[in-house]
């Protein structure tokens, strides 16, 4: 997924955007100085997903969209440059082998990023839904990172069962206000958390005003400093992701 963190001073200029996109009268998200991790509860990286019948595609997690086809537009500016993301949800799938589960069948969300009009990022990340608890699982994703039209490198590739890899919680299926969690679980190459900040929040973007919103702020165990904000919204998915906010969407 969108591997850009800011720094803790980057994460105020960001919010502070926010705030800029969220109408008046409805929320306003403000950057949190980090406590101690010592003072803090710890981030859940066992998910009984052995008890989980994976679905590769459904909206009944109705803040992860999985359908194909299903697709979000996001622009912004970070600092001088203006970015804009393009989220879909593809057609295809990937099967991921994980020791002690077997094999389970993802789908493939692909995402888009164009940093001042020129190509940055492409990856195809893998997600699966668990039926019985509809929360989102990560799988991996592949990777493509641009420089100057070619790809310069792969950084931030990892897939599950690999190198010792397993799968993070992307978005829950029960939305509990300060839960913690990894979203992505490879030494070395990503180790994404979320926090789980709001609930029932009323968001207005480009795209519209909407109900029903959740945010979640992410950290990265690689990078102490680095923080993001996301908020999405019911029936929607992403729509808030630090500067960026959803512009448009459909199939």
């Amino acid at each position: 997924m969108r591997g850009r963190f800011h720094t803790s001073s980057q994460a105020f200029f960001a919010a502070a955007v926010l705030v800029a996109v969220i109408a008046a009268g409805t929320v306003v998200l403000r950057a949190e100085p980090a406590k101690s991790e010592s003072m803090q509860r710890p981030y859940t990286t066992s998910f009984r997903l052995a008890d989980c019948t994976f679905l590769s595609r459904g909206d009944d997690n109705p803040y992860f969209i999985l359908d194909p086809g299903h697709r979000l537009f996001l622009e912004g500016g970070e600092g001088k440059e203006e970015v804009r993301l393009q989220i879909t949800v593809l057609g295809d799938m990937q099967d991921i082998s994980l020791p002690g589960i077997g094999v389970v069948r993802t789908r493939v969300v692909e995402e888009r990023e164009w940093v001042d009009g020129e190509l940055a990022e492409v990856s195809r990340n893998f997600f699966a839904l668990c039926a019985e608890t509809r929360d989102v699982f990560y799988f991996g994703e592949d990777v493509d990172n641009y420089e100057g039209g070619v790809i310069a490198n792969h950084d931030g590739a990892w897939r599950a069962g690999v190198n010792g890899a397993l799968p993070g919680l992307i978005m829950p299926g029960t939305f509990l206000l300060g839960s913690r969690y990894f979203q992505e679980i490879a030494t070395g190459a990503a180790l994404d958390r979320g926090e789980n900040l709001g609930m029932d929040l009323t968001v207005e973007v480009p795209a519209g005003l909407f109900e029903g919103c959740v945010s979640v702020f992410e950290t990265s165990a690689l990078e102490a400093s680095s923080t993001s904000y996301k908020v999405y919204a019911p029936g929607i998915g992403l729509i808030v992701d630090d500067s960026l906010a959803l512009v448009s969407w459909g199939r």
